[in-house]
């Protein structure tokens, strides 16, 4: 693994080089654009300080063809000049996306720089001393924004942790402490099974663990590993067999886009080392294989791998992953417990700038048998989610007209041989507001609307929508049954998004018009988006084949496909109108 970081390091490193603006009268001198944008940033991702990394990291190891290269060392010391000169007044920076003077993007940025810096400052090189000193005047002036700042989002707190905890190493200020401690005495916001709030297995569950990991070492609270290690040991069971991490669930923008455990790879190479724990150090190899290089500036294994040499060394023993499981996560979690107390916090469900995650906790559960990985999820837009082999059925999900948008499923119950989800969503109407309570402007020639207390009129004529949907394993696959008894007449849509990479064969295929055309029973409304009336239809992909039957057309109605990447899936919806109790079967390929 160091070896291929190592070569994988100095790739970046050529990459980056013709990205760094040389013409002294730009306004970006010194700092490399983001490919992206064309602008050079101060960000942990696409920014300069990441570039910094792999060129810092490459000039104080031996193994790199760029150890000690004057011509990069200077390129890094224009890079520091840059950072400084877009460091902002109050020791914040502004990433460029958008959180403007933000402190925990700076934050983000410090975890990085930090460990680039002691890195650099472990070298007997005497030309490096103006790097160090650019970079350790904009840690210096990263304090009172660390010591001040606020944050947007559940995750944001352990990375201000880390950053405060990499502050109080390098300038001793018991402040930086002081404010970590702030933070921590909030608790962890993880389940028991191990999940994080944001339900992000690819982005920000990895975030919190390693931010965790570097707050544990350096505020000296061992305690602070124990959810970790909860995570670590739950990502075991939420990845496919491709190494694909399930997203099918992420309360955040990872939702249903691919990823891999590439961002895994330092938690579980340092918890496997420290614990000595075989599991953690096969999931380790596997992210390992993923990684394609050392990684952005908050987290660059490379620049930790040399700060910590015993990193570079295999690990003592490594376990057999699991590829025979059903799990269900978060099964025994007092979600509801925690639901009904929420209205006593006083917030009334209102959060500025970022979200309640009320999703937290719901039960999820995950089957795999060899190459065929199965997500049943609760609280989100999808219930069902699949991979067999290169087939990738992404969501298996339900539109209706009642409350218009996808039902999600509230409950899950284990069956003898199955599962079964219900969703209930609740609609009515509203009286008059009593005239005891009416506002002044009720009485004038203007009342605006917002200026009635809605929350006093009385409820009418409340309607249920109910779904429950049992789904079984059989020998050759799954089946999926659907039923909803009333409201009567309200129009629903179930939806069976696939990867765009595979196709779908149905009988012969008949041209129509441009965009409109036929597949046996299935209507194209779009090149990647069809109304199944009928039959059975084969999707297939790399030699895997997944066959559907239970296809319906009671209404005409088509919906256009979510906003999204363009190809990122290919829909098949099933037009239904309540009340109905159908049945949908899934053939899968035999086993490769």
């Amino acid at each position: 693994m160091y070896k291929q970081l190592v070569e994988s390091n100095d790739r970046a490193v050529e990459q980056g080089i013709p990205r760094q603006v040389l013409d002294q009268s730009n306004l970006y001198y010194g700092g490399t654009l983001d490919p992206h944008t064309g602008i050079a940033w101060v960000n942990h991702t696409t920014g300069t300080p990441t570039d910094m990394c792999y060129w810092g990291a490459a000039l104080v190891n031996p193994d790199s063809k760029y150890y000690r290269d004057e011509e990069l060392l200077e390129q890094l010391k224009l890079a520091t000049e840059f950072v400084l000169r877009f460091q902002h007044q109050d020791g914040s920076i502004s990433p460029g996306w958008t959180n403007y003077h933000s402190p925990p993007d700076t934050a983000f940025v410090v975890v990085g720089y930090a460990q680039l810096y002691q890195l650099l400052a472990k070298q007997e090189w005497p030309p490096l001393q103006p790097v160090l000193d650019n970079m350790l005047l904009f840690l210096e002036q990263s304090l009172p924004v660390m010591l001040t700042g606020g944050v947007h989002t559940p995750n944001h707190r352990w990375v201000m942790c880390a950053a405060l905890g990499f502050l109080y190493e390098l300038f001793g200020r018991e402040e930086a402490r002081q404010r970590a401690d702030e933070w921590l005495a909030e608790g962890m916001d993880i389940t028991p099974d191990g999940e994080w709030t944001e339900r992000s297995n690819g982005i920000y569950s990895a975030v919190s663990d390693i931010m965790l990991i570097h707050a544990a070492r350096l505020l000296d609270k061992p305690e602070l590993l124990e959810p970790v290690r909860r995570n670590l040991h739950m990502m075991v069971y939420l990845v496919h067999p491709s190494g694909e991490v399930v997203t099918d669930y992420s309360g955040r923008q990872d939702l249903g886009v691919l990823h891999d455990l590439s961002p895994y790879y330092l938690p579980y190479a340092i918890l496997a080392r420290s614990d000595k724990d075989a599991v953690l150090a096969g999931m380790a190899e596997w992210a390992g294989r993923s990684l394609s290089n050392p990684g952005v500036c908050s987290v660059n294994a490379l620049v930790r791998m040399l700060l910590e040499p015993e990193l570079q060394q295999p690990p003592e023993a490594t376990a057999e992953l699991p590829v025979q499981y059903e799990q269900i996560l978060n099964g025994d979690f007092l979600r509801e417990r925690y639901l009904q107390r929420m209205e006593s916090a006083g917030h009334q469900g209102r959060i500025y700038h970022s979200r309640l995650h009320t999703d937290f906790g719901a039960p999820v559960a995950r089957l795999r048998d060899g190459a065929t990985s199965v997500t049943l999820i609760t609280e989100t837009p999808s219930f069902f989610a699949m991979r067999h082999g290169a087939v990738r059925l992404l969501a298996v999900q339900l539109n209706t007209s009642f409350y218009p948008g996808f039902v999600p499923m509230q409950e899950m119950t284990r069956l003898p041989e199955g599962y079964l989800l219900k969703g209930v969503q609740k609609k009515g109407y509203y009286g008059p507001v009593e005239s005891a309570l009416l506002p002044p402007e009720a009485g004038t020639a203007v009342s605006p609307w917002y200026l009635l207390p809605h929350q006093s009129r009385s409820l009418t004529h409340e309607q249920t929508l109910s779904v429950e949907t049992e789904i079984h394993r059989t020998e050759t696959g799954w089946t999926i049954r659907l039923h909803c008894a009333e409201p009567a007449q309200v129009l629903a849509q179930l939806s069976f998004k696939f990867g765009w990479e595979g196709n779908f064969a149905s009988g012969e295929l008949e041209p129509a018009d441009q965009n409109n055309f036929t597949l046996g029973e299935l209507q194209s409304v779009d090149e990647d988006n069809f109304l199944w009336s009928g039959g059975q239809i084969r999707y297939t992909s790399g030699g895997e084949w997944i066959d559907l039957t239970g296809g319906e057309m009671a209404h005409l109605g088509r919906t256009s496909p979510e906003p999204g990447p363009p190809k990122s899936y290919k829909t098949v919806q099933v037009n239904l109108v309540t009340p109905f109790d159908k049945t949908f079967t899934l053939t899968l390929s035999p086993a490769q």
